[in-house]
């Protein structure tokens, strides 16, 4: 019997909603996501204002119309879009194996996931742009054509982008080396209108684009829905490759010589879990990544605010600074206890184990420290920041910003796998209380630093927060014994989901 592709698609997608609202962390992430839909409304009001700022400057150009001004801004919109899907984002891990064995086609599983993350209301929020666009330039002074044709062409762009983000996302899980395929890419867009024409040619060139957009050409639409359906292809026959490598065990596995560490002995019990950390950075993939990506952020932002002026506002400043140094807790320290539940019946064993652990994570991740206070050094001798400055954001985040996120251990419920990346036992999909906090750590000493600047002053405002982090560093025995006490009152309910994803 022949098998009804919508059907079966339409099944999937039903089944995948079922994992999510069975998942260990539903209740948490049904309280986090208000906070995430009035981070999207913020999100909505300025890309509003970037369309309007778009549109009075295409209503004052004398040089392109307003359809060829769009087709201009087109392409650093389309980057923009690229860039922030990998970080807001997240490719859902895909839940194949149940169906492997089942009588169904092979690729059903992954266009199920292919066409999710396609249709997903986040490919939207670039209407936002659009249509504010086509209200303030061309609706209401030529025919509605031109304005649906922008609208409409470039969401099929915006989808396009989807496809080619899921694609490179799943290639640099693969290999970093990847990387050098969307920057030749890009870098193509910019010198293939330079090498035809000069480089007064890129506007030109993209303002053809633009115009096609509007009249609803063949020459646009065509080699958008071409490439659509090329990366649609190439995503279903990657993913599924990669997903049965997972599967079966199709991996390769290098047996490194790494060091023993056995000097960390000597710190008794904290020693050997902050080695157990090290070691845990250098085996498992899905925890290097994370630092990985800490360490490559804190080596651009030094090099941006060492070497460059723009947007460096006083706003803007003492984010890079906030960023540089609180990037590692927020990607790395705040899932702490979803790697360590893949052995967490063994870390239950003795008595103030996991007291142990969460001491040493704290440690270990102080010490990092040290790699943005040496990365920034530059920007502070060249004038950028004082080196009180420096001092203070260290302090603060090593106090109270890592006493947040530590609190994470008592509401992580959810394992993470240490080297799976494109299956998932569990589908239990993003933790969004986990991306508040993480944001909440980045921006609130960010937004709260400038307005102690204009009250208290620069110099008072350091000396407080280095006395505040000071502090808080120094009581870490007391905190962090909270935080274990409360982790005890709900151990059942945490190694119950913890059990059941990893």
């Amino acid at each position: 019997m022949r098998i009804n592709t919508i059907w079966l698609l339409k099944t999937l997608r039903h089944h995948i909603r079922l994992a999510e609202s069975r998942s260990v962390t539903y209740r948490q992430n049904k309280a986090a996501r208000l906070i995430i839909y009035l981070m999207a409304a913020f999100a909505v009001i300025y890309l509003i204002s970037v369309a309007i700022t778009l549109a009075l400057a295409a209503n004052e150009s004398d040089t392109f119309t307003a359809c060829e001004f769009f087709g201009i801004a087109a392409p650093l919109l389309l980057f923009l879009d690229f860039m922030f899907r990998f970080a807001f984002q997240h490719t859902p891990a895909q839940l194949t194996r149940p169906y492997s064995l089942l009588p169904i086609p092979k690729y059903a599983c992954v266009k199920a996931f292919i066409i999710s993350s396609v249709v997903a209301p986040y490919n939207l929020i670039w209407l936002a742009v659009t249509i504010p666009y086509t209200l303030m330039t061309t609706l209401f002074t030529v025919e509605p054509s031109p304005s649906a044709g922008i609208i409409i062409s470039f969401q099929l762009m915006v989808s396009v982008n989807c496809l080619w983000y899921m694609l490179v996302r799943a290639l640099v899980n693969k290999n970093i080396l990847w990387w050098l395929l969307p920057v030749s890419m890009y870098a193509l867009a910019v010198l293939i209108p330079v090498l035809y024409g000069g480089i007064g040619n890129v506007f030109a060139f993209y303002s053809h684009i633009g115009q096609g957009m509007a009249s609803w050409h063949p020459s646009v639409y065509l080699p958008v829905i071409i490439i659509f359906l090329a990366l649609f292809e190439a995503n279903k026959h990657l993913q599924y490759r990669l997903t049965y490598d997972e599967n079966v065990g199709a991996q390769d596995f290098k047996y490194k010589n790494r060091p023993s560490l056995g000097f960390l002995g000597r710190y008794g019990e904290t020693g050997e879990y902050i080695r157990l950390e090290i070691i845990s950075l250098m085996r498992n993939k899905n925890v290097r990544k994370p630092f990985v990506i800490g360490t490559s952020a804190i080596i651009i932002i030094s090099l941006y605010s060492t070497l460059s002026d723009i947007y460096l506002g006083e706003f803007m400043r003492l984010f890079w600074l906030v960023y540089g140094f609180v990037v590692y807790g927020a990607v790395s320290l705040i899932k702490v206890m979803s790697a360590e539940g893949n052995y967490i019946d063994c870390l239950a064993v003795r008595k103030e184990n996991i007291m142990q652990l969460l001491r040493a994570k704290y440690y270990f991740y102080c010490l990092m420290l040290s790699i943005p206070l040496i990365l920034m050094l530059p920007a502070a001798v060249i004038g950028k920041y004082r080196l009180i400055e420096l001092f203070s954001v260290l302090c603060f985040t090593a106090g109270p910003v890592y006493c947040l996120l530590m609190q994470m251990a008592v509401y992580n419920r959810q394992a993470m796998p240490l080297n799976a990346k494109f299956t998932d036992k569990s589908h239990a999909g993003t933790n969004y209380l986990q991306t508040v906090v993480g944001l909440s750590a980045l921006s609130l000493p960010a937004v709260v630093m400038p307005s102690a600047y204009s009250l208290l002053g620069e110099t008072a405002t350091s000396v407080l927060m280095t006395v505040a982090g000071i502090v808080v560093i120094i009581t870490n025995k007391l905190w962090i014994r909270n935080i274990y006490l409360r982790y005890m009152k709900r151990r059942y309910v945490n190694m119950e989901g913890l059990r059941s994803t990893k």
